[in-house]
């Protein structure tokens, strides 16, 4: 089961007012999700196997719910059922919007940490030696408003000089307090905290979720980032995870993809990259949808 698929994601989502309400259907959560003028498309996030989803009941309730569409995107780290559509079915391959990244990379947290270790970069190894060298040191916090302000803060800077969109602080809020496999590690210089990240462990796969780290020149130079992701790496191994997963990296197509920098950063770990999600979509409104759809478009191209 991934994270997306567990009651605490989904009550995470409501809490933010990222969803409207949520659904349970054979074991399987549906989100249903504002896409604006008061319309509704449905989502499945995370699903190991489309195929062994009832699509009729899918169908079913979006159709009761009045939605646009609804959306499948799988997820398969292990690569063994990121497989076709069976015959004759209504999804096609496709999506209005995705939440999770086709392609990531991860660690096999089943090698030894000398191991791992050999297979980053060169870079990758340096930089963290520079960063304890330097004297970084990195520890969990504990997840009160005043840690999680001091993450949000970093977060800001991030945002303004990478120039991505971020989330409220009662997002993060609600990530931490809601799902209790959730950390929150930071990276100090003396007593100043100069990167941080949010990540989730699970006895399968721990993830790096959310990562920040400073603006401020005097010490970007201490590569903080680097001696954060291998204390969290070892502390997934600690954990017992088989996976340490990036979350998102470009696909090796997308040559002017917003990821490229930070596909760059995780790319110092591991050479282990893997297409781990496909999308499928049954479009319940056709004509709507495709207006929707042609705004989207013409909103991120100009906008």
């Amino acid at each position: 089961m991934t994270i997306w698929q567990t009651k605490n994601w989904q009550e995470m989502l409501l809490k933010s007012n990222q969803v409207s309400k949520y659904f349970e259907i054979d074991g399987i959560f549906i989100e249903k999700r504002s896409i604006g003028l008061n319309k509704y498309g449905l989502f499945i996030l995370g699903v190991l196997d489309i195929n062994k989803i009832d699509e009729n009941k899918l169908i079913e309730i979006c159709q009761k719910e009045n939605a646009l569409f609804i959306q499948v995107e799988t997820f398969d780290i292990e690569k063994k059922s990121l497989n076709n559509l069976k015959i004759n079915s209504k999804f096609k391959p496709g999506y209005y919007k995705k939440f999770i990244t086709p392609h990531t990379a991860i660690i096999d947290l089943n090698l030894s940490l000398d191991e791992i270790l050999e297979k980053m970069k060169p870079k990758g190894r340096y930089n963290i030696k520079l960063a304890t060298k330097k004297g970084v040191s990195v520890f969990e916090s504990l997840k009160n408003d005043e840690n999680i302000k001091n993450f949000y803060n970093l977060m800001q800077e991030t945002t303004s000089r990478d120039n991505f969109f971020g989330n409220t602080f009662n997002y993060y809020k609600n990530f931490l307090n809601s799902l209790d496999n959730s950390k929150l590690f930071f990276a100090k210089y003396e007593d100043k905290i100069i990167s941080a990240g949010i990540f989730t462990f699970d006895k399968d796969i721990s993830i790096y979720y959310y990562g920040a780290s400073t603006s401020d020149k005097n010490y970007r130079n201490l590569m903080a980032p680097y001696a954060l992701q291998w204390e969290v790496i070892q502390k997934s191994k600690e954990f017992g995870s088989k996976y340490y997963d990036f979350l998102g990296i470009a696909g090796p197509l997308e040559k002017n993809s917003p990821l490229s920098g930070v596909t760059d950063f995780k790319l110092k770990f591991t050479c282990n990259t893997l297409e781990i999600s496909k999308s499928y979509i049954y479009i319940n409104k056709k004509f709507e949808f495709f207006i929707f759809n042609l705004l989207k478009k013409i909103k991120s191209r100009f906008f």
